[in-house]
């Protein structure tokens, strides 16, 4: 059976002797192997449908351009679909990116559109001759990998909200609300993705799936463990993001109210004076005081008085 682009693909051996399937070589589908693809590439979609031998169900599933993490058994064997962080240089950690699988007894296979290290570091151990030794134990590999990951990228948001926390105390800027509502963002996508992704790591543990060992079940229990923590971490850092969002709306309300409180103070006592003034301002005839030189200086006065009268209402009723 020929196979065309083959991103990654080995046979599976207990001893570590992992023969590598290259681009154009002959596959022998007796011998237990992985082979991944990239779903996007017509050769790919080409092979699928008319060299692998699968059903239409298994095909559309590995082809999908929209899923969410999942595992269903289907036959004699398992169809998979989960998410990794986006490491990828410039992009965004949330942006998750999927691989789909198609997992039977002996053999593994994979398709994905975007580049995901957790296969590149499978492959890589491959070669080194530390590769996985059966399916089952590459999707425990794989799991594994995806979810250790997952826990640069959860720290990272952890101290970013730790920092935002600390400048809230320290300072109180718009910047910051920006810098929240970012983060707030990417730990919604992310949850968003985590916690269907546990539901198909509880799909693997269930009875109506025999594929696993007793022991390759412990295992994928581990790592279950571990994906829950970082649920468990994700909630923790919404919630203390939400708190954080809310006190520095809080303060800069307060800010926003100190300022506008000064301003009515200083509204409030020249209210009176510019009322005065525009008062004896106006050009007819019969205003107090026209006649007389001193009558400037009684007027400022008079509004020296006024201010004082104002200061002294305004702190007996205690609004500075």
């Amino acid at each position: 059976m020929q196979i065309s682009d083959v991103l990654y693909g080995f046979y599976f051996d207990k001893d570590g002797l992992h023969q590598q399937i290259e681009h154009s070589s002959e596959l022998e589908v007796t011998k237990p192997h992985w082979l991944h693809f990239d779903y996007t590439s017509l050769s790919t979609v080409e092979w699928l449908k008319q060299h692998s031998g699968l059903n239409s169900t298994v095909i559309n599933a590995l082809l999908d351009e929209e899923t969410r993490p999942r595992a269903t058994a289907l036959g004699d064997g398992i169809l998979i679909s989960l998410r990794g962080v986006n490491l990828a240089a410039g992009s965004n950690p949330e942006d998750m990116v999927s691989i789909r699988l198609w997992v039977t007894k002996n053999n593994v296979i994979s398709t994905r559109r975007r580049k995901l290290l957790s296969t590149q570091d499978i492959a890589n151990d491959f070669n080194l001759g530390n590769g996985p030794s059966s399916a089952p134990k590459f999707v425990i590999d794989l799991t594994e990998k995806l979810i250790s990951r997952m826990s640069d990228t959860i720290n990272e948001i952890e101290e970013k909200v730790a920092d935002i926390e600390e400048n809230i105390i320290t300072s109180t800027n718009y910047s910051l609300r920006n810098e929240l509502s970012i983060l707030r963002r990417q730990i919604i996508s992310l949850r968003r993705y985590l916690s269907p992704q546990k539901d198909a790591m509880l799909q693997l543990l269930s009875e109506k799936i025999t594929l696993f060992s007793t022991e390759e079940k412990i295992q994928l229990r581990e790592t279950l463990d571990h994906l829950v923590r970082y649920i468990e971490d994700l909630d923790s850092i919404k919630d203390r993001a939400a708190v954080s969002q809310e006190e520095l709306s809080n303060r800069l309300a307060e800010q926003m109210n100190n300022r506008m409180y000064v301003l009515s103070i200083v509204a409030a006592i020249f209210l009176p004076l510019g009322f005065l003034t525009g008062l004896l301002g106006i050009n007819v005839g019969g205003i107090p005081g026209a006649e007389n030189n001193n009558s400037f200086v009684i007027f400022t006065l008079l509004l020296v008085g006024v201010v004082a009268i104002q200061i002294w209402i305004f702190k007996k009723k205690k609004w500075f």
